[in-house]
């Protein structure tokens, strides 16, 4: 399914997605961001949707090497877990859980085979789709660290948005 095949599979209440679509992975919306980045980003959210026709026309729609669409996917992965671990930690009341070792392996992100900030911005979006706002906070401080401006993160978010709207749409159809 391509972008186009995608957008086209929206209903009518989904306009304003259909339409942010197409803005938030173009040329003119990078804010700064690489080609790459954005591609990675885009990858990134999409797998993160868990929703196989978004999946497919991200994949179909960037040009991205086969080192970014690994990092995307290990982004996802490694955030599925991360996400949710931190999540709790900064969600329990029980301070005492912030003091342990998470004694996870998360090797990947030291060593994710592309750019890092590039690998931070895809862990970025996909923090903001699962809602952990520990594990944004860190990501955001990282980018910011590495060069990345507001406007940025801003775009980094706002592909993961859309595209999580976009998966939101589709199955809210299959559904009814």
């Amino acid at each position: 399914m391509a972008l186009a095949e995608l957008k086209s599979a929206l209903p009518s209440y989904a306009k304003d997605i259909k339409l942010n679509l197409g803005r938030v992975l173009a040329a003119d919306g990078m804010d700064g961001l690489s080609r790459d980045a954005v591609a990675g980003i885009a990858l990134a959210s999409a797998y993160a949707t868990k929703h196989k026709d978004v999946i497919t026309a991200i994949t179909e729609e960037v040009d991205a090497s086969s080192e970014i669409v690994d990092a995307a996917k290990a982004a996802a992965t490694v955030m599925a877990m991360n996400n949710v671990y931190y999540r709790f930690v900064h969600l329990v009341s029980d301070g005492e859980y912030a003091k342990m070792p998470a004694n996870l392996r998360m090797n990947v992100i030291g060593n994710p085979g592309i750019d890092k900030i590039d690998f931070e911005l895809m862990s970025l979006a996909v923090s903001a789709i699962n809602g952990c706002g520990m594990c944004m906070d860190a990501h955001v401080a990282e980018v910011i660290k590495g060069g990345v401006t507001r406007q940025g993160v801003q775009t980094a978010i706002r592909i993961g948005a859309v595209l999580s709207a976009a998966a939101q749409a589709l199955e809210i159809e299959a559904a009814t």
